[in-house]
């Protein structure tokens, strides 16, 4: 029976235009004959007849290929495509009744309107079981080859899209085995004859019945605890996880084809277990809006994403500046595609650490604002290469500073880590400098300079997510310093949104703190990134820990306190930091030492004169090992 089954799907699908024509032409006969059969006349009694049937027949066959409905593939069709039909059997009918009337050829009333009721009634009735012989096929043929068994979350509008793109394109090859929604009253109902099996708590329950691979989650639309909690207990089965973005992304997309491509993996933001961060861009775009803007590191992690939010708020001009031409040349192009002729944007390949350059480029550009975020961040490299971290993060720093001051900008904005407080690193300590740098301009400028401190942002470069990743596509193990290491997690969108708001309420000489919410273990990261990859942690892939690096915190700093160096500003998530008194003349004494001992890389030096101008740097006495043995936590 199957196997018979299998050759009629094979034959119907070789030969469907040919086999449609052919039953098309027996239904328009049939049709034609219909009523006189109903009205009890026999039609081949009757003489107009034996010379109208085939008329009707080659008109009805000629309005179906005009109107390309054999062009149609029926295992694919949806209701625009049986309108076409409806339509093309409309105009079929029309077209003969002209006929009749142009050739003076008499025929009852009832007969055309009967004819035309039988045809479309048939035509689209053998499309209809045409379509389920298809698909029932395809599902067969699937069967024989590979498929993915698919469990859907949500039954909602999405999830319908999402259907509906299954059964037109399925490049994924998914069979769609079960839905689970937690209202009550969608369970044991069907969408697309998908059955809604159970709430999302026996999800592990139903993964295992219908021997689920992948699982999609598809609630756009849902508050972040409830996400975490359903992402979590998805997370507990070994399936593949994917998600739909929220609605707000998708725009006028829900429903339409192609949603399937915008689903995407489950990411660890996704489980961050707080709603993200959305402020009121009124005032942002004011700051922006008609504004020169300068971004130093412009193609980084940091930088590029400051150049997408900055774009958005129609700047005069916006000037990217990176030394490493592929990252502003990706950046540019994308803003280009995004903007095209509404935005003015230029990008300059230069250093800043070559002074000549920037000032060259401050001199032709009447630049507003300056966003800093060109610096090495990596901790262990940073370590074992301490002039570098000198020449970029402390002298770089000095040079755009000096040329913003110069050249009298209104505003210079430093991007800085929370690694600068009580640093342990040549890289924080680096940082700090950079911050009493700003400082101590900002004391005799008519610029304003301040900086933005926050921690570790998701996904950026060098950050331990890609390296997890990779770990986990190679087959593991997955490396963690210690078991025991946490860190302040926040999305880039976020934290560059959080910077840009700061910038704006600036007075200047300000430190603003933002509030990355609560530590995170970062082997909770680890277990929980292994098992959205859909593998058991410690089972499929293993957990190394490699030991703290060197400069590396067991546990970073608390951003965000309620002591007596803090101080709340009208923004939940911002901060100002209490400004420390240090030496000014001092200060660039030794940075000019500092320069002079990078140039001659000179390390005992550099490392004496940090802790005399960092007085909290506190150097670790973690061995020193490979630095690529795990990621930068940044």
């Amino acid at each position: 029976m199957a196997r018979a089954y299998k050759g009629m799907y094979n034959f119907l699908n070789k030969y469907r235009k040919y086999i449609l024509m052919i039953i098309d032409t027996i239904i328009a006969v049939v049709s034609y004959l219909s009523p006189h059969i109903i009205s009890g006349i026999h039609p081949i009694k009757l003489e107009w007849f034996e010379n109208t049937w085939y008329i009707y027949t080659i008109i009805y066959i000629a309005a179906f290929i005009v109107m390309g409905v054999y062009r149609n593939i029926w295992r694919y069709a949806g209701i625009e495509d049986i309108f076409q039909c409806l339509k093309a059997s409309v105009a079929a009918n029309l077209v003969f009744l002209a006929f009749t009337k142009v050739f003076d050829i008499y025929i009852r009333y009832y007969v055309y309107i009967v004819s035309f009721l039988v045809s479309s009634f048939c035509t689209m009735g053998i499309r209809i079981i045409y379509r389920a012989i298809i698909i029932t096929g395809d599902k067969d043929t699937k069967k024989l080859s590979h498929y993915t068994n698919v469990m859907i979350v949500g039954a909602g509008q999405a999830t319908v899209a999402i259907l509906n793109e299954i059964q037109r394109n399925n490049p994924d090859n998914y069979l769609v085995k079960c839905i689970v929604d937690d209202d009550k009253a969608k369970i044991g109902r069907k969408i697309n004859s998908v059955k809604v099996v159970s709430s999302t708590d026996k999800t592990p329950e139903m993964v295992e019945k219908y021997e689920v691979e992948e699982i999609i989650f598809s609630i756009p639309s849902i508050d972040k605890g409830n996400k975490k909690r359903i992402l979590d207990i998805c997370a507990g089965t070994k399936c593949k996880l994917k998600i739909l973005p929220e609605v707000y992304s998708l725009l006028t997309d829900v429903g339409s084809k192609g949603v399937i491509d915008k689903i995407r993996d489950v990411q660890v933001e996704d489980l961050l277990g707080r709603d993200p961060i959305r402020l009121d861009c009124s005032l942002t775009k004011k700051y922006i809006q008609g504004k020169t803007v300068l971004v130093t590191g412009g193609g980084g992690s940091i930088g590029s994403e400051l150049c997408r939010q900055i774009s958005s708020y129609s700047p005069k001009e916006l000037i990217i500046l990176d030394i490493y031409e592929n990252n502003a040349y990706d950046i540019q192009q994308e803003l280009l595609r995004e903007y095209g002729k509404d935005i003015n944007l230029s990008v300059e390949i230069a250093s800043v650490r070559d002074k000549k350059k920037l000032y060259k480029i401050f001199e032709s550009k009447n630049i507003d604002i300056v966003f800093h975020a060109a610096a090495h961040k990596h901790v262990p490299l940073m370590e074992n290469n301490p002039e570098e971290a000198i020449k970029n993060n402390v002298i770089g720093t000095y040079n755009v500073v000096q040329a913003a001051h110069k050249y009298k900008t209104d505003k210079f904005v430093l991007i800085s880590t929370d690694k600068a407080v009580n640093p342990t690193s040549v890289m924080g300590a680096t940082k700090r400098i950079a911050e009493m740098i700003i400082q101590s301009y900002n004391n005799h400028s008519e610029t304003d300079f301040v900086a933005v401190r926050f921690g570790n942002v998701l996904g950026s470069n060098g950050s331990v997510i890609p390296l997890f990743k990779e770990q986990i596509k190679d087959g593991g193990p997955v490396t963690v310093t210690h078991e025991e290491i946490t860190r302040y997690f926040m999305t880039i969108p976020e934290a560059v949104q959080l910077v840009l708001r700061s910038s704006s309420m600036a007075q200047g000489g300000e430190i603003f703190v933002l509030d990355m919410g609560d530590p995170v273990k970062i082997k909770d990261l680890a277990y929980k990134l292994i098992g959205l990859s859909g593998f058991e942690p410690e089972v499929d892939i293993s957990i190394k820990y490699t030991g703290l690096r060197p400069g590396e915190k067991l546990y970073e700093e608390l951003l965000i306190s309620e002591d007596k160096d803090q101080i709340k500003t009208n923004m939940d998530k911002i901060f100002i930091e209490r400004p420390k008194e240090f030496d000014e003349n001092e200060l660039f004494e030794l940075i000019e030492e500092l320069k002079k001992a990078a140039d001659e890389m000179d390390t005992k030096t550099i490392l004496f004169l940090i802790e005399k101008l960092v007085p909290t740097y506190k150097r670790t006495d973690n061995a020193k090992g490979s630095a690529g043995s795990s990621a930068n936590i940044a």
